[in-house]
């Protein structure tokens, strides 16, 4: 996505930078608040809705997966039609849509309200991105509210099961209700304070592309959810996965032949980029994947109420509020380097604590991983954006960035999916005398999550990689930005 601004734009726009990345932060707030908020709610949905646990999955992938499919489609569609103009038009779907979801009378129609989330959740964050590069001019400025950007999504994505604990006990269709006022008030800001701006030439549409994405995508997630109850080996299984292959190898074939595609694949060649989007997978798989056990182990194995399991996520949730601007402040001052690391590690030992999980494992050890866990999420977010766009043309940073936030999705997508099923393996007889013990795999998987964004925050930020995403810049013909 291109960045260059063009008039009407509103009076004192330029002159108010930081309100502009508030409410373009507000519009953040709601969408990752809503992919974690809605765990804490899920027992409570499963006794109202009579829903199995794949039909829960789905309750979360549902939005994850449209919201991954649909990011680049909105930025390009911003492109064209105006940012602020798309921007609103997404606050709107996703406000009608929280009320419809806040209403559903059955799980399929909360399933397919969320897919609507979805969709009006697509047309924010990218969009955001690219307004808050075309408001900040400097580079280092960009940084800085790059990483507080990145921040906040992180902030929001640990209040959602706090906020959720305090909401259930009232109804589980408040926690859809509280994006109600959010998103007003954000339709409102952005009327009054967010330019307007277009790219001078905007992409062309990739339908093939989109359609291709959308099927890989919505495939393997149904793969990895309903294997465990249909049977890894059952021909529906073996079906979804030979078409997600399928979809994969086309994608890819089509993609490298168009001039202007869905996903520019040269971006790859910059060591940077290409970890950005690996870290982005891992980390946010092993946090929703974490979420999602984490809830269930304590409602159904421990006995809590959704307001006291929320409680017990506040730890995690301090720490990744602590920790995620001081990272930001970190990345935009010395690198991505020290916040990948330090964050991977602290994800890695929060996961190992839980390896040997039990029903009556202390609460201060629980609570103590929950801490360490919070603080490496914290960290790892913000660096991801500020990996991924380092070296680009500002011309091609809006879709690298794009590509970024996507990659966060279909990390959360998978994570619901994988670590989720590996948990729930080992459940014979029920989630509450068996999740316990059948989480354990579930945990080193975390842990390998964890320390692969080690390595690749130590492969993204030395001088080969530096001198990768030069050349890379280079090739798609424009000059690198100044690299950390």
């Amino acid at each position: 996505m291109a960045v260059t601004t063009a008039p009407p734009q509103p009076p004192g726009a330029h002159a108010r930078p930081r309100l502009v990345l508030a409410i373009c932060c507000l519009s953040l707030l709601i969408v990752g608040m809503d992919t974690t908020i809605v765990n804490v709610a899920l027992p409570a949905i499963q006794g109202d809705l009579h829903a199995s646990v794949p039909a829960l999955q789905w309750a979360i992938a549902a939005y994850t997966v449209v919201l991954a499919s649909l990011l680049m489609l909105s930025g390009s569609t911003a492109d064209r039609l105006g940012r602020r103009r798309i921007f609103r038009v997404g606050l709107v779907l996703f406000t009608v849509a929280s009320l419809a979801c806040s209403l559903a009378p059955g799980i399929g129609w909360l399933i397919a309200f969320r897919a609507l989330q979805g969709v009006g959740a697509s047309m924010l964050n990218p969009v955001a991105m690219s307004i808050i590069r075309n408001t900040f001019e400097d580079p280092r400025e960009r940084a800085q509210a790059i990483g507080v950007w990145g921040a906040v999504f992180g902030v929001s994505l640990a209040l959602g099961p706090v906020l959720g604990g305090v909401l259930v006990p009232l109804s589980w269709r408040a926690v859809f209700l509280v994006n109600l006022p959010i998103g007003l008030a954000a339709i409102v800001l952005t009327t009054r304070f967010v330019p307007e701006s277009r790219a001078p030439r905007a992409r062309r549409p990739d339908p093939v592309g989109q359609g291709l994405a959308i099927v890989l995508l919505a495939s393997l997630t149904s793969a990895i959810i309903e294997g465990p109850e249909l049977g890894w080996g059952s021909a529906g299984i073996v079906g979804l996965g030979a078409l997600a292959a399928l979809a994969l190898a086309a994608f890819v074939s089509y993609e490298l032949r168009r001039t202007e595609p869905l996903v520019e694949l040269r971006f790859f060649a910059s060591r940077p980029f290409a970890a950005a989007t690996v870290i982005a997978v891992a980390g946010f798989a092993a946090f929703a994947g974490f979420l999602f056990v984490n809830t269930l182990y304590l409602q159904e194995v421990r006995g809590l109420s959704p307001a006291s399991a929320g409680l017990c996520t506040l730890p995690m949730a301090a720490m990744t509020i602590l920790v995620s601007p001081l990272s930001g402040r970190v990345v935009g001052t010395r690198g991505v380097r020290l916040p990948l690391v330090a964050g991977g590690l602290g994800l890695a030992v929060g996961s190992l604590m839980l390896t040997s999980l039990t029903a009556d494992t202390s609460l201060v050890r629980l609570l103590a991983a929950y801490c360490v866990f919070g603080a490496g999420f914290g960290a790892i977010n913000p660096p991801i954006t500020v990996t991924a766009v380092s070296g680009m043309p500002p011309a091609q940073a809006g879709v690298a960035a794009a590509v970024a936030t996507t990659s966060r999705m279909v990390g959360q997508t998978l994570g619901v999916a994988i670590v989720g099923a590996v948990a729930t393996a080992g459940v014979t007889r029920s989630l509450h005398a068996d999740l316990a013990t059948s989480s354990h795999p579930a945990w080193w998987l975390g842990a390998g999550l964890a320390l692969a964004i080690v390595a690749l925050g130590v492969a993204a930020s030395t001088a080969a990689a530096r001198a990768s995403a030069v050349r890379t810049a280079t090739r798609l013909g424009g000059g690198p930005e100044a690299l950390r």
